[in-house]
């Protein structure tokens, strides 16, 4: 049962934030497209990063927490990681913006609409 600890953190972090998505109607998984696109540039270099550290001795993973399964030299459970923990900072970034649509966070244009194609208060252009 040891082997499973990462992935029942991994997995209580996604349903911890999973009401983002269904109470908040945050919308982040239905746009998959919007979220692979924000996950790409983290998972492609985490798991670059972690390789070349497993490779070079600066990094070790204890088997006894693990499944024991490998992606790309690493264990299943770290690759996961890169997307499950950045997809959690999504949903909770899309929930703020959905509860305090007048805060900035850095993707508005000029004129008050969001790179996201919706105005500041949410509403879509």
């Amino acid at each position: 049962m040891r082997q499973l600890s990462y992935l029942a953190v991994l997995a209580g972090c996604l349903l911890g934030t999973l009401p983002l998505e269904l109470v908040l109607v945050t919308r982040v998984y239905p746009r998959w497209r919007r979220l692979l696109a924000a996950l790409a540039p983290g998972l492609v270099l985490g798991v670059a990063w972690d390789e070349y550290a497993v490779r070079h001795g600066q990094w070790h993973f204890d088997g006894r927490y693990l499944v024991g399964v490998r992606i790309a030299g690493l264990p299943l459970e770290e690759v996961l990681f890169f997307v499950v923990i950045p997809t959690c900072a999504v949903l909770t970034l899309e929930a703020v913006r959905r509860r305090r649509p007048a805060w900035p966070i850095g993707d508005e244009r000029a004129g008050g609409e969001r790179a996201s194609g919706t105005a500041e208060d949410g509403s879509p252009r």
